[in-house]
């Protein structure tokens, strides 16, 4: 590691070597503030759960009582960072292929904010986690999806096409979502305070998702039972992102106050006791019930007498937890039928290479309805000149 940097001058001097590494013209930014942004009012000041609450929140590392604690939030840092990178490593190359001057710009914009987001964490491990946080900020600028050694398989996967893309902003950014949201009450302030300026900017990342689907379906050239593969290859993989079954390292996140439940400050406000042997499972049936209302609201625009569009259950093509590798159905049971039976049921409910082949084709097309681009999008200079 010879460019470990000492200053945060230094990183962000990385920064942009990872920038041109990656192809990341950073004129596709246009006026995007690429800053480091805090809000301390919402970070709040008091410990809220865990064997701490009632003590005032940690503003420095050297605060947190044990250094098991504080590896957890470098770690929980860490990989926040590494998935923001890695989404622009991912997203990168879609630029030149978007289907609309606006498309462009919202994926632009969405990889201006996820570089902001990166450089937030990076922040953070630069400036409150001393010799160890340096370490772990270059290593963000060191592992590449291109590669394959991001440390959260979703973010080393290829994204080939905008189809990919909208899925991966309805779905997959939407689990990034919750995460924000169960680290904004962190009992580390700074932590806490960087979750709501993210939060505010990852909103964005979904509308893209759910309208990018939403245009799909007005202009009727994918078929529907193709829409609905893609559909279940990103809902599977999000399902997986919220880690495996009875954690112990989201139980002990807990009990140290670094991590909450989603919605946590609700819940305490309404009295409801925590279960920490099942939080990730707590979290994860939140983001089904939020993605089911969600596509339900999509099958609002399919042509009359469509079949509907649904999410699979949690344990359908599940690579971790209790489900890790079991042939479950897109209703959640057991497949009982044999090899071949199981391999044509996948052929019909995930994404295929021959949809590959066929996309390409549709892609010539006008796949996706037009959305207008207003003078201030334009003025941005997001996106810069497809």
């Amino acid at each position: 590691m010879d460019n470990l940097p000492t200053t945060w001058e230094d990183w962000i001097s990385n920064f942009h070597d990872w920038q041109e590494r990656v192809g990341f013209n950073p004129d596709w930014m246009g006026d995007f503030d690429l800053s480091i942004q805090f809000d301390w009012d919402r970070a709040g000041d008091v410990i809220e759960y865990g064997d701490y609450a009632g003590r005032p929140k940690w503003e420095r590392s050297l605060q947190v009582p044990q250094q098991t604690m504080r590896d957890a939030l470098v770690s929980m840092i860490t990989v926040q960072g590494d998935t923001e990178f890695a989404s622009v490593e991912q997203q990168r190359h879609l630029l030149a292929s978007a289907p609309t001057a606006y498309d462009r710009y919202a994926g632009a914009r969405i990889m201006a904010e996820e570089q902001r987001h990166g450089w937030q964490m990076a922040y953070l491990l630069m400036t409150y986690f001393g010799q160890q946080g340096r370490r772990e900020a270059q290593k963000l600028l060191e592992r590449n999806a291109q590669d394959g050694d991001r440390l959260l398989g979703a973010f080393n996967r290829p994204m080939p096409h905008w189809l990919d893309f909208f899925c991966y902003t309805m779905f997959v950014d939407r689990d990034g979502k919750f995460q924000l949201g169960m680290l904004s009450t962190s009992a580390f302030k700074p932590l806490a305070a960087s979750m709501g300026p993210m939060l505010k900017e990852e909103s964005f990342h979904l509308g893209t998702g759910s309208n990018g689907l939403r245009r799909v379906i007005k202009a009727e050239v994918i078929p529907l039972d193709l829409l609905q593969r893609y559909i279940n290859k990103w809902v599977s993989t999000a399902h997986d992102l919220f880690g495996v079954d009875a954690s112990s390292s989201a139980h002990w996140s807990y009990v140290w106050g670094v991590k909450g439940r989603w919605d946590e400050r609700k819940k305490l406000e309404a009295g409801v006791e925590v279960n920490k042997e099942t939080l990730n499972e707590e979290a994860r049936g939140h983001y089904h019930d939020e993605i089911v209302g969600e596509v339900e609201k999509l099958c609002g625009y399919l042509p009359e007498g469509a079949t509907k569009l649904y999410v699979p259950h949690e344990n359908f093509q599940r690579s971790i937890g209790a489900f890790k590798n079991k042939r479950c159905t897109v209703e959640g049971d057991l497949f009982t039928g044999s090899d071949e039976e199981w391999d044509a049921y996948m052929h019909n409910h995930f994404a295929r290479p021959e949809d590959e082949v066929t996309l390409k084709e549709l892609f010539k097309q006008e796949w996706v309805v037009d959305k207008p681009m207003s003078p201030r999008l334009i003025a941005s200079g997001i996106g810069g000149k497809a």
